[in-house]
């Protein structure tokens, strides 16, 4: 089953045919790398597909007073919002891990409001020792319903758990969802982390692929660092599937957490690797990641590389030593810039 879900990934890919194509075992040659999913262990999931919504006039924010090491708290400001907030799935995720959080960040980063006046960010973050070494997340409410969320949770190099990613847009007619657990290392050459990490989470996947059908295409630049069961999706801004995006966002949550409960310190050498992987993945989302522009549009410049850098994909300056041209060469232009391509990363 593993072996069809990735070739049909594969078929969607869209361009960029200069990237290498992998074999998987027993198969053709399909077009491009995407993959990854939780361990071998019994869960169990909510049947339910709607949860409740935010009161229409409540939205939680994050506040940006606190002491190192305390919990950030949040406030409920009464204010004219969408019948929906991502905040409520960050303060899921904050309730879900509250046991051992530690915030970070506050004198560094606090919300913001962007050159419009009428658009304003908020981002928190938080260690969990001994397994969570960042969880972060970055919230935009703009105007004409327009709401981003950037939320991810990145494991000590110690263990080899995939990364949480939940990206998601919503306009007040259009909604790009991708969640996922990008997984730390290659999943279709490593039948051993490919069978680990997600195997047991196809039926959690198969539960949302036609409420949330594939969004399209896929570029051969992004597909690299997705799994099996990525939710990738557009749909048209609704209650209903914001409702049963919630629910998704829940259970892979949930998923992610029930792996870090069961998963093992690795070999002092397998740690190395951990760490060189997931500075690998930072090195490509802070360089590559979709949202950049965004902030830019948004905020000063400098302030968004600061913020993708050193906020977002936290790690990149401090994992390792290698730049993004030093893990993927083949972007390298003859004067040693990086090749862009235009269009979404996606």
């Amino acid at each position: 089953m593993f072996d069809e879900i990735l070739i049909n990934l594969y078929k969607s890919l869209s361009r960029f045919d200069s990237v290498s194509a992998p074999r998987l075992k027993g198969e053709g040659t399909v077009d491009d790398p995407l993959m990854e999913s939780p361990p071998l262990t019994a869960l169990r999931w909510d049947s339910r597909l709607r949860a409740p919504l935010l009161d229409k006039t409540d939205v939680c924010v994050s506040l940006s007073s606190g002491k190192k090491g305390g919990r950030k708290p949040f406030s409920y400001i009464r204010a004219q919002t969408p019948p929906f907030s991502y905040q409520k799935f960050v303060q899921f995720a904050v309730d879900e891990i509250n046991h051992s959080m530690q915030w970070v960040f506050q004198e560094k980063f606090s919300d913001m409001q962007a050159f419009d006046g009428k658009t304003n960010l908020y981002m928190l973050a938080y260690e969990a020792p001994p397994k969570i070494r960042l969880l972060r997340s970055l919230s935009i409410h703009g105007t004409d319903g327009m709401q981003v969320l950037d939320f991810g949770v990145y494991p000590e190099p110690e263990y080899d758990l995939p990364i949480f990613c939940a990206n998601f847009f919503s306009s007040s007619t259009t909604s790009i969802v991708v969640l996922d657990l990008n997984p730390l290392h290659d999943v279709v050459e490593n039948d051993e982390y490919r069978e680990k990490y997600y195997k047991s989470l196809l039926p959690v996947y198969a539960k949302y692929a036609d409420l949330l059908p594939w969004g399209g295409k896929l570029t051969s630049e992004s597909v690299k660092f997705f799994s099996p069961i990525v939710i990738w999706t557009r749909f048209s801004t609704s209650l209903y599937l914001h409702d049963v995006l919630y629910s998704a966002f829940k259970d892979y949550l949930k998923a992610w957490l029930l792996l870090s409960d069961f998963g093992e310190e690795t070999y002092p050498s397998g740690i190395i690797a951990n760490q060189e992987a997931q500075h690998r993945y930072l090195a490509w989302r802070a360089e590559k990641d979709p949202g950049y522009n965004l902030l830019k549009r948004l905020v000063r410049e400098a302030e968004a590389k600061t913020v993708v850098r050193n906020f977002l994909f936290q790690g990149v300056n401090t994992l390792g030593t290698k730049s993004f041209l030093d893990y993927f060469p083949e972007y390298r232009c003859e004067d040693g810039t990086i090749i862009e391509h235009d269009g979404e990363v996606l």
